[in-house]
């Protein structure tokens, strides 16, 4: 086995990594480039690559202050490798540092590292992090996911709907001039200051080329009021961002405007999935069916001696853990 460590533009070079067939953006290298440009430290950004004749698997991740992390921010609903996982103890075995967490991952992603870890000689913490709220589409169309939703959600859209004040569109291609109305909305949203506007703004133009883009905008006389930054890639439509201008949340344009989005992944994309990020908000449930933990691995190489302390904490949390939760319990 060839196990190798490059910089993000070297492994965009190499024929072999692109090749990795990759279901998300978090996992393609274009992608993490433009993250790492527009969020992190592009210097710093690294992909550790494993070759077994045919099979190819490859981890991003980053260096900070001598230990591995996640090549991810608030932008990532997950993190994992790609490709081939019996390649996994090769890749973890060569990660240069003593230090190393990588979050948030699905429970499976999260098992096979911490089982590889363990195996090329890791002490290893894995542990839940964030939900992740998702629809699985089971093959039914809009209507018949509809039927399904509260009643309370479908009264709302049936009399805010009715009334004909909200005007909606759904555009898959890149507009400037829908992005500057989705800009303007997130402004006067509830929603915290955005981290990267324009990281955003060039994912967006970035995915609307490729025809993976799925940007809502709502109107009222002509004012656009909501829009959400959804993209559908690999059969799942991925929602990344919502707002509407508070001034009108009477009229309801935000739950009218996800319904259409919703009718359009199910109707016209033909999605198996559909993902809400991380985060448990309550509003999620009434969209959502079921809710997934995603994980935390945390490793320390025994070898390590300066990570010692922190890997003495880590464990006498994990012995305290139950104790503390008896005593609030009790």
């Amino acid at each position: 086995m060839d196990v190798y460590h490059v910089s993000l533009k070297e492994a965009q070079a190499d024929l072999r990594v692109m090749a990795v067939a990759c279901g998300s953006p978090f996992e393609r290298l274009d992608w993490l480039a433009l993250l790492a440009d527009a969020c992190l430290d592009p210097a710093k950004a690294r992909v550790t690559v494993a070759v077994d004749g045919a099979n190819v698997a490859a981890l991003p991740w980053r260096e900070n202050h001598g230990q591995v992390e996640a090549l991810a921010n608030w932008y990532n609903f997950f993190v994992r490798a790609i490709g081939d996982s019996t390649l996994l103890s090769g890749l973890v075995r060569s990660l240069p540092h003593g230090r190393a967490t990588i979050a948030p991952m699905p429970e499976d992603d999260a098992a096979a590292l911490s089982a590889a870890m363990r195996d090329a000689g890791w002490v290893v913490i894995c542990e839940p992090c964030d939900a992740n709220h998702v629809l699985e589409v089971k093959g039914r169309n809009f209507a018949e996911y509809w039927a399904s939703r509260p009643g309370a959600l479908r009264e709302t859209v049936r009399r805010k709907g009715k009334k004909g004040d909200v005007i909606l569109r759904i555009t898959t291609a890149f507009s400037q001039a829908d992005w500057d109305a989705y800009e303007a909305i997130y402004t006067l949203s509830w929603k915290p200051g955005e981290g990267s506007p324009d990281f955003l703004r060039k994912w967006a133009r970035m995915d609307g080329a490729a025809g993976r883009l799925r940007l809502g905008i709502a109107e009222i006389d002509g004012q656009p009021v909501a829009a959400q930054f959804w993209t559908v890639e690999g059969r799942t439509a991925f929602i990344h961002k919502l707002a509407h201008d508070e001034r009108f949340r009477k009229q309801s344009p935000g739950t009218l405007l996800t319904a259409a989005m919703f009718a359009h992944v199910l109707d016209v994309d033909g999605v198996d999935l559909v993902d809400f990020g991380t985060g448990d908000d309550p509003y999620k449930r009434d969209w959502m069916d079921a809710v997934r933990t995603r994980w935390r691995v945390r490793a320390w190489r025994r070898s390590a001696v300066r990570h010692w302390p922190s890997l003495a904490r880590a464990l006498g949390r994990q012995l305290l853990q139950p104790l503390v939760s008896a005593n609030r319990d009790g």
